[in-house]
C-alpha cells in the first residue's frame, strides 16, 4: 500500500463521507479545511488544482442546508473539483489558453448549477490543455500536470487535473469531460475510475453548440461506486441542455445494490486490430480478463468490425471544432497551440460529403455495436496503448514501434464510444513493472450507464486493486 500523509478524512471514499455529513459527523467546513491542507501539501508537486477559490467556496456552506437529502445525487456539503473548462461564477476560467489568463466567469455552467443545487462544493478548477485539446495536461497558463505516480510522467488529458487531484486525495469527487477520452486517459493513467456516459446523461455539451452529442462532462472518482454518486448528482433534464435527459427511475446507486449475474464480456486487446497495443498493456488487462472469469464471468474474445469507424470519428470531431473553438474570439485564437489551430482547420475545411458520410458512418457503428453487446454486457478494451510517457512529450511518436502521426491518433481506443454515443468506463486493470497505473474500458450498450457500471464494479471487487490516495511519488520537479 502506497503511504499517504495527508488528512485521515481525505483518504475515505466519497459516499462514506457524505453518510459521515448525513449523520453529522463531520462538517462541510472540517471538509474544506481538510481538502485544501492537502492541496497545500501535494499542489507544487502534481499541480492538479490550479486555480482556488477558497473564500468563495467557504461562502457557500451557507447554502448546503437548501440541497435535498432525499435527493440519490445529495452531496451534502461534499467538496469537488471542476475542470477549467467549466465556469464557476466569480472564479478564474481559463480554458488553459493565454488568452483567457485573466477571465473571471460571472456565472455558472449548467452543471456547476446543477452540482450546487445538491450540496457539491467547488474548491477549485482542475488543469486541462488548451481547450481540452490533448491526450497530456499542460498549457501556458499554468504548466505541466504530473502523475502522482512519477511525477517525470504525465497525469493524460483532458481531464488530467480531475484524475491526479483524486489520486492524491485533494478532493473526493472531480467533473471531468470527454471527446477522445478525456476522461478515460487520466483514470486510466492515474489509477482512477473516469466515465464517459450516455450523451445528456450528464448534462449536455458544449454550451455555443449544445446539440453536439460528442464532447460531453462525466463524472471521474476515486472507484465504481463513488462514480455512480457522482453521476447521480450530475444527471437529471435541464432545459438549458437540449440533449439532457431526465434522471432514470432507479438512481444509479441503487442499480450496484443488485447483484448482477452472468455477466459475459467481450474482450480485444487492440480492438480487433484498429490500434496497436505495447506488449506489456496486452498482458496486464489479459491477466485482468483471467481474473474477471475466475470470479465466475464469461469473457470471449470478440470485436465487431467497424470500417467506418476512423473517418466517422474524425469528421465528427471536426464538426465538434469548427463549430465551437473555431468561433473563440481572434484576441483569444491568436494564441492558440499549433495542435489545437491544426483540428480546427481540418474541421473548417473538411467537404460536406465528409460530413454525410460521418452521419451514415456512426449510424452503422452504431447498429454494429447493438447488434453486437445483444451477446455481452460490454466490449473490453484498452483505454490507451501504452503506459503515460514523459510529461514534456505532448504526445507518443511511437506505440509498439508504430509511428503516431499527432495527438489523436494514439488515442484511437476513445473513438468507438465517442462515434456510437456510448457509455464507457475506464478503471484500473493492474499496474506495469515500474509501478504506472494501467486502465481498462468497459464500453456498453445504448443508455447503458447502470450495466456498465454493474460489471465494472463487480470487476472491480475481483481485481481487488488498492484505489486509496497516494502521496505523490515525486521524481521530478
Amino acid at each position: 500500500m502506497a503511504e499517504f500523509t495527508g488528512p485521515e478524512v481525505c483518504a475515505k471514499s466519497a459516499r462514506e463521507v457524505v453518510g459521515m455529513l448525513r449523520a453529522k459527523e463531520v462538517s462541510p467546513k472540517e471538509l474544506l479545511d481538510a481538502s485544501y491542507a492537502r492541496m497545500d501539501q501535494v499542489g507544487e508537486a502534481v499541480n492538479a488544482t490550479v486555480t482556488q477559490c477558497r473564500e468563495r467556496a467557504y461562502a457557500q456552506l451557507d447554502r448546503i442546508g437548501d440541497a435535498d437529502p432525499s435527493e440519490p445525487g445529495w452531496l451534502g456539503g461534499l467538496p469537488i473539483g471542476i475542470k477549467d473548462l467549466n465556469e464557476v461564477s466569480g472564479v478564474k476560467t481559463t480554458m488553459g489558453s493565454w488568452g483567457l489568463r485573466d477571465n473571471i466567469s460571472t456565472v455558472n455552467t449548467p452543471l456547476v448549477d446543477v452540482l450546487e443545487s445538491r450540496g457539491g462544493v467547488p474548491t477549485g478548477k482542475t488543469n486541462t490543455p488548451e481547450f481540452g485539446a490533448g491526450g497530456n495536461t499542460f498549457n501556458d497558463v499554468f504548466g505541466y500536470t504530473r502523475n502522482p505516480y512519477d511525477t517525470r510522467k504525465n497525469a493524460g488529458g483532458s481531464s488530467g487535473g480531475a484524475a491526479a487531484s483524486l489520486a492524491v486525495g485533494e478532493t473526493w469527487l472531480s467533473h471531468g469531460s470527454d471527446l477522445a477520452g478525456s476522461c478515460r486517459t487520466p483514470a486510466g493513467y492515474c489509477g482512477v475510475v473516469g466515465l464517459r456516459p450516455t450523451p445528456g446523461r450528464a448534462s449536455g455539451g458544449p454550451g455555443p453548440a449544445a446539440f453536439l452529442n460528442e464532447g460531453i462532462s462525466g463524472p471521474l472518482a476515486r472507484d465504481v461506486e463513488d462514480c455512480a454518486l457522482f453521476l447521480d448528482a450530475m444527471t437529471g433534464f435541464d432545459p438549458r441542455c437540449p440533449i439532457s435527459l431526465h434522471a432514470p427511475e432507479v438512481s444509479f446507486q441503487d442499480a450496484l445494490k443488485e447483484d448482477k449475474k452472468n455477466i459475459r464480456i467481450a474482450f480485444s486487446d487492440d480492438q480487433g486490430g484498429f490500434a496497436p497495443v505495447e506488449r506489456e498493456v496486452r498482458d496486464i488487462l489479459a491477466g485482468a480478463m483471467k481474473t474477471a472469469q475466475g470470479a465466475g464471468m464469461v469473457v470471449e474474445e470478440d470485436c465487431p468490425e467497424m470500417p467506418a469507424l476512423y473517418d466517422s470519428y474524425c469528421a465528427l470531431r471536426g464538426m465538434h471544432y469548427g463549430s465551437v473553438n473555431n468561433f473563440v474570439p481572434d484576441a483569444v485564437k491568436k494564441h492558440f497551440k499549433k495542435t489545437l489551430q491544426e483540428n480546427i482547420d481540418v474541421g473548417v475545411n473538411q467537404t460536406s460529403h465528409d460530413i454525410y458520410l460521418a452521419q451514415r458512418g456512426r449510424t452503422e457503428v452504431y447498429q454494429q455495436m447493438r447488434v453486437f453487446l445483444e451477446d455481452f454486457d460490454v466490449l473490453a478494451i484498452p483505454v490507451v496503448g501504452l503506459e503515460a510517457g514523459p510529461v514534456e512529450q505532448e504526445w507518443p511518436p511511437f506505440v509498439d514501434g508504430v509511428a503516431m502521426p499527432d495527438y489523436v491518433d494514439w488515442l484511437r481506443f476513445s473513438f468507438l464510444a465517442t462515434t456510437a454515443a456510448l457509455p464507457a468506463l475506464a478503471m484500473p486493470a493492474g499496474f506495469t513493472k515500474s509501478g504506472m497505473p494501467i486502465g481498462i474500458q468497459l464500453i456498453g450498450p445504448p443508455k447503458g450507464d447502470a450495466l456498465v457500471l454493474q460489471v465494472g464494479l463487480a470487476l472491480e471487487r475481483a481485481l481487488n486493486l488498492p484505489n486509496a490516495p497516494i502521496d505523490p511519488n515525486v521524481r521530478h520537479l
